[in-house]
């Protein structure tokens, strides 16, 4: 099986971590950055289990930067 790396960012909206991963749209939440990281695992396993794994085709990211916008 080949193994495939996706990248997640996780910030806090008032009093909920979000975490969500870059290469597919999917996102999960939670009251702690831990909590929020396990419910997008759990999410994951979730979206996969009815893919089959030979067709699934994730988007390759290349470049990713950052910033702070301060409203």
């Amino acid at each position: 099986m080949k193994k495939q790396v996706l990248h997640t960012i996780v910030w806090r909206e008032k009093n909920l971590f979000v975490a969500k991963f870059l290469e597919i749209e999917l996102a999960s939440q939670g009251k702690t950055r831990k909590e929020a990281l396990r419910n997008l695992e759990e999410a994951l396993a979730l979206y996969l289990e009815d893919e089959p794994s030979k067709n699934l085709k994730l988007p390759s990211i290349e470049d990713v930067s950052t910033n702070t916008f301060n409203l």
